[in-house]
């Protein structure tokens, strides 16, 4: 599994949709779904928490749960559909999820987690990974982080992600324990040299090639978070730049691939706007990206959109100010 730059699950971002999207922009990123809780795969509709394109592989699904029992379960459920990998969320910092006991809150209870981890692994034949922070509250210190993931690698666990800044559990909002929290890299390098044997992912406010090479010197990967959603054809970049594939797709042509998919998936029922609001950043940076942004907002991006729409997205790409320009790479 080459995870040397992954796109991180966001609860709202990294649906089946917006992760078709990507893998057109996209060959070799990881990418990973939204959380899905154990539960209610245990419970709900199977198909419709964990179906997903063939296209978009390589693809992780994360769990969220703290029963070693459903986790095992959703675990073998998620390898039957398909997924790639399993991946435990140990990093959410929300009240609602802590309340539930996952997420974040179980870096208090490693002996749980190993546990979960331990029936995890009996369960599936895919690699199963964590996702975690490095701290919570007032636990920051180097040395509970270090002996939280010795625990975890004890179990046979290989693959950790680590995002570098500490969960505020119940004090901040999820949006502010992504920005608040300062991020401290240097427990993830060193995560690195005492570990060296384990695959350390690096995670956290990384937006540019810039900051990315200098932390696939000093870790195995990098996951890419807000930046992947919201100025997408950041992609390609990093395909060109990292993954030296100089075969990407223009803007244009992303969307140009991304209408038999839409046209597809609104026969099935899928509104429109649940489709083409992942794409409302594609031309970030570009000549007309504000047109585009208002167009989609107006027109494809309202719970009743017009579909016939559809069918004329191209002629407002190329006719309205979002010129040519805006199908060049980056």
């Amino acid at each position: 599994m080459n995870r040397k730059v992954s796109v991180a699950p966001m609860m709202d971002c990294t649906d089946r949709h917006e992760r078709y999207f990507l893998r057109l922009i996209s060959k070799n990123s990881l990418l990973y779904t939204e959380m899905v809780v154990d539960e209610a795969i245990s419970r709900g509709d199977k198909k419709k928490l964990l179906e997903f394109n063939i296209n978009e592989k390589p693809v992780a699904l994360q769990l969220g749960g703290s029963s070693p029992k459903l986790l095992a379960e959703a675990s073998k459920i998620g390898e039957d559909f398909g997924y790639d990998e399993i991946n435990l969320n140990l990093g959410c910092p929300s009240k609602k999820v802590e309340k539930n006991k996952f997420g974040a809150c179980l870096m208090k209870e490693p002996n749980l987690v190993a546990d979960c981890l331990s029936k995890m692994q009996s369960s599936t034949k895919l690699p199963v990974t964590i996702k975690t922070r490095i701290g919570y509250d007032d636990v920051e210190d180097y040395e509970n982080l270090h002996n939280f993931i010795s625990i975890l690698k004890s179990t046979g666990i290989k693959t950790f992600i680590i995002h570098a800044r500490k969960a505020m559990l119940g004090k901040f909002t999820p949006k502010q324990n992504l920005n608040i929290p300062p991020l401290k890299y240097d427990y993830v390098y060193k995560l690195k040299k005492d570990f060296p044997e384990e695959e350390i992912i690096i995670n956290g406010g990384i937006t540019s090639i810039e900051e990315i090479k200098p932390h696939l010197e000093k870790t195995d990967g990098v996951m890419i978070g807000r930046a992947a959603y919201h100025t997408p054809y950041f992609l390609a970049e990093i395909e060109k730049e990292i993954f030296k594939n100089d075969d990407v797709p223009s803007r244009q042509d992303v969307i140009e691939q991304l209408i038999p998919y839409v046209k597809d998936e609104l026969k099935k029922g899928t509104r429109l706007n649940q489709i083409m609001r992942h794409t409302l950043g594609l031309f970030h940076g570009q000549t007309g990206a504000s047109y585009w942004k208002r167009y989609l907002s107006e027109n494809m991006c309202v719970r009743d959109a017009d579909v016939k729409k559809i069918d004329h997205i191209m002629d407002k790409i190329k006719f309205n100010n979002v010129d040519t320009s805006v199908g060049q790479s980056a």
